[in-house]
């Protein structure tokens, strides 16, 4: 984590009881999504409340380099620009098929118009782009992890 990130992620743990700082043991700081204009939208949407969810691959978290997501993480979600927005904790994680994503999961990610086609369409040229960099086929039943999350801090 930069030091603007953990200089943000100071001033909210600053905030709390000794008490409700043991219970975060896990951090992390990142954009969302690939690309200037989606990451500063996706940053917007979350610190307003209307995006509370994510997905992403499965198989990013194979090797190492990735650790899978854990309730109770708290992220510093950062512009494309590396500034600190907001910072979430992370409510859920469950894995599941891309064709058994629900309209419900497609509403919170809060992105587009907010519906499960559309939903479809965008992570479908995600994850292919996805794919294509770990090498493997996207398929219909691709495993995902999915996300949920609040704000707790901006």
């Amino acid at each position: 984590m930069d030091e603007q990130s953990q200089q943000y992620l100071n001033q909210y743990l600053s905030s709390l009881s000794e008490l409700e700082r043991e219970k975060y043991s896990s951090f992390s700081s990142d954009y969302f999504c690939g690309d200037e204009e989606n990451a500063n939208v996706c940053a917007e949407l979350i610190r307003t409340g209307v995006k509370t969810a994510t997905c992403s691959l499965a198989a990013w978290y194979d090797s190492d380099d990735e650790l899978m997501p854990s309730v109770g993480h708290l992220q510093v979600v950062l512009n494309w620009q590396q500034q600190p927005i907001c910072i979430v904790e992370i409510d859920s994680v469950e894995t599941c098929r891309y064709n058994e994503v629900t309209a419900e999961f497609a509403f919170a990610e809060g992105e587009g118009d907010r519906s499960l086609a559309s939903w479809r369409e965008t992570h479908w040229q995600f994850f292919s782009g996805e794919c294509a960099e770990l090498n493997i086929t996207p398929k219909d039943d691709m495993l995902l992890v999915l996300e949920r999350f609040h704000v707790v801090y901006e």
